[in-house]
C-alpha cells in the first residue's frame, strides 16, 4: 500500500451494510472504481485509499490507527473493545443483538439460561450481559465463538440458547428461535482514529456524509404566496432553520422555499393549497451543507 494515498477509509466488503455504504460513498462525491477480486480502490479526486474489510475486522483497525477512518456496525464496535473516536449515526443497518432461546423452551429472561451454554459471534458482549447474573449465583454461563450460522446451534445440540442479530427475525423464526431479552441496539455508525494525522480529511468525509444523509431525508418545498396568507404558510413549511421569503415583482406577493421532510413533503402540499399558496414545487436533493 506504499504508493497509495496515505488516508484510509474502511468500508464492509460484502454483507448487510456494503450496499448501503456505497451509496453513502457515491451521494458524498467519493468516486472510485474497485476492480475485481481487489479489496483496495483510490478515490479518483481525493487522496483515499479505500479499503473493503470485514465488518466485524473494521473496529480493530481503525482503533490499532492501521485505517483512519471506517464504517461499521455499532455492535462490531462494541465487541472490539478498541477505542475510536464515534463520529456520526448514519441511520441505515439498524437491528438488535439479542438473546435467543428455543420457542418450546418458554424462557422469558437471562435468568432462565444463566449457567447453561451460549454460542454467539460477539463473546465479549455476550460475558458481559450475563456477568450480573453470574455474580449473583456465583456459577458461570459458558459463551462459545462461533463464527457464522449461530441460530443453529440449539438445534445441533451445541447451544442452549445464542446471542445473534435480529434484523428481520426471519432467520431466527425459521430455526425455531425467540427473542428472549434484547443485549444492544445497533446501527452503522462513522468511525475515527483518535491519533490520526489526517484530521482535515476526516472532518471533510464527515461532512460530506452529513450533508448526503441530510439530504436524504429533506426536500425542498417552494410556492407563492399573497401576503396576507404568508404567515400561515410560513408555520406550514418552517424550515430546518428558517423559510427563504423573497418579494416577488406583483404587488403582495411572496416565493417562499423552505426544506421540509421526504416523509411530510405530500401532506405540506396539501396544506398549503388549502391555505392559499400556489405554484407549489417539490425538488429532491442531492446533497447539502447545512
Amino acid at each position: 500500500m506504499s504508493t497509495l494515498p496515505p488516508f484510509r477509509l474502511a468500508i464492509p466488503k460484502k454483507g448487510r451494510l456494503y450496499d448501503k455504504c456505497s451509496k453513502v460513498l457515491e451521494g458524498a462525491g467519493l468516486e472510485y472504481r474497485r476492480e475485481a477480486r481487489l479489496d483496495v480502490a483510490v478515490c479518483k479526486d481525493l487522496p483515499i485509499t479505500l479499503v473493503f474489510l470485514p465488518a466485524s475486522d473494521i473496529s480493530n483497525y481503525v482503533g490499532l490507527g492501521d485505517v483512519d477512518m471506517g464504517i461499521t456496525g455499532q455492535d462490531c464496535v462494541a465487541e472490539s473493545g478498541v477505542t475510536v473516536e464515534e463520529e456520526m449515526m448514519l441511520g441505515f443497518g439498524k437491528c438488535k443483538l439479542c438473546l435467543q432461546a428455543p420457542v418450546e423452551k418458554g424462557w422469558k429472561g437471562k435468568e432462565d439460561v444463566q449457567g447453561g451454554r451460549i454460542c454467539t459471534s460477539f463473546p465479549l458482549l455476550a460475558s458481559k450481559f450475563f456477568s450480573d447474573v453470574d455474580a449473583s449465583t456465583g456459577s458461570s454461563t459458558l459463551v462459545r465463538y462461533v463464527s457464522g450460522s449461530v441460530e443453529a446451534a440449539c438445534g445441533l445440540g451445541l447451544a442452549d440458547a445464542v446471542v445473534d442479530l435480529v434484523e428481520t427475525g426471519t432467520t431466527m423464526k425459521a430455526a425455531g428461535l425467540e427473542v428472549i431479552a434484547e443485549v444492544m441496539q445497533s446501527e452503522a455508525i462513522l468511525i475515527s482514529n483518535p491519533n490520526s494525522k489526517h484530521k482535515d480529511i476526516i472532518n471533510l468525509i464527515k461532512k460530506r456524509i452529513e450533508g448526503y444523509i441530510t439530504a436524504t431525508k429533506f426536500m425542498m418545498i417552494s410556492y407563492n404566496v399573497s401576503s396576507a396568507s404568508l404567515p400561515f404558510c410560513t408555520t406550514i413549511t418552517p424550515g430546518k432553520t428558517s423559510p427563504t421569503v423573497t418579494k416577488l415583482s406583483e404587488e403582495g406577493m411572496y416565493a417562499v422555499s423552505a426544506l421540509v421532510k421526504r416523509s411530510d413533503a405530500s401532506v405540506k402540499m396539501d396544506e398549503l393549497m388549502k391555505a392559499g399558496a400556489k405554484d407549489i414545487l417539490l425538488f429532491t436533493i442531492s446533497n447539502s451543507r447545512m
